[in-house]
């Protein structure tokens, strides 16, 4: 998909608009977990999420590729939909937004507030998706899909900076949405000559990679009824499954009650707010305390974007 000078020039894009998130070893996290853990904060960025960095390398690509492009138009639960709308801003491009209805509220505050308009549609993030191709016909935009080789190679900057800033690392646990984030750190992993294990996390109510890696073939969900919105797809990206098939060691899946008590250990253990995609990756790791017992880990917290009220209600109740 991209080599290392192209991956070295989109980091250096990305931090000349804000510098590297850090990684940090919290020993109250390895008192929990049996193993050393290392946070890469994609929680500290101009969006709180690792998202944007893949929006600034596709605006990046659109404005050399198509400088009179109309506009641009996609489909999020959220993170992405803000990466698109801050870039594009910054690129002087119009960008729409379709979010199903009932989407996190602060965050469609947050995509308003960087100047995106926003479309409430359908139940779910594919019916979304469904509608913002249709804009895109309808109306002559650019539609931007949540997974396209620029995408990974932007958010595959963080894998690079964590792989590279941290000491050599024995696993790595990344969330798993509709795929980019993970795809960039296998890439960024083979790039640099790793044998850091990659492993893949899912809710277990939204585990359509899970399936399609057993089955060795797409396979989709009928509901993706998770509290952590970044993993609620029902439908695998095909050339995601396929670098995930090829480099990921395993996929774990976990439950909304064990997302929620990641949430609560990484307030107290880090002072760190994560959203439910952000605290899965420990999730993760806490359920397989015993197989990592001994072992220099590192978990993605991808974001820290969630409502007050979901907090409240799901968390902190």
């Amino acid at each position: 998909m991209f080599d290392l000078p192209a991956l070295e020039a989109a980091a250096r894009l990305i931090h000349g608009v804000f510098p590297p998130t850090p990684q940090y070893a919290w020993p109250l996290l390895a008192a929990r977990t049996g193993a050393e853990v290392w946070v890469k904060h994609e929680n500290h960025t101009p969006t709180g999420a690792f998202k944007v960095r893949g929006g600034l390398t596709y605006f990046d690509r659109l404005r050399r590729e198509r400088p009179g492009v109309r506009g641009v138009v996609s489909a999020t639960r959220g993170n992405h939909g803000q990466s698109l709308a801050f870039a594009g801003a910054r690129a002087g491009v119009p960008v729409t937004i379709v979010v199903p209805h009932g989407n996190s509220t602060e965050k469609n505050a947050a995509m308003r507030a960087f100047g995106a308009t926003l479309v409430e549609h359908g139940a779910d993030f594919d019916a979304a998706r469904v509608e913002a191709m249709r804009l895109a016909d309808v109306e002559g935009l650019e539609f931007a899909p949540s997974f396209a080789p620029e995408l990974v190679l932007g958010v595959a900057t963080y894998a690079l900076e964590l792989l590279r800033g941290a000491p050599p690392l024995d696993a790595l646990y990344v969330p798993i949405g509709l795929g980019s984030g993970i795809c960039g750190c296998i890439l960024a992993r083979d790039l640099l000559g790793l044998r850091t294990e990659i492993i893949g996390v899912q809710s277990t109510e939204a585990d359509s990679y899970a399936r399609s890696v057993a089955a060795g073939r797409v396979v989709t969900t009928e509901t993706a009824n998770t509290r952590a919105d970044g993993m609620a797809t029902r439908i695998p990206d095909p050339g995601a499954l396929e670098i995930i098939r090829r480099g990921a060691a395993r996929i774990v899946t976990v439950t909304d009650e064990e997302v929620a008590a990641a949430i609560r250990a990484y307030w107290q253990d880090t002072h760190n707010l994560a959203e439910g995609a952000g605290a899965a990756p420990l999730a993760a790791l806490m359920q397989e305390r015993g197989r990592m017992a001994g072992r220099r880990v590192a978990t993605i917290l991808c974001g820290g974007n969630i409502d007050l009220a979901l907090f409240r209600d799901w968390v902190a109740p």
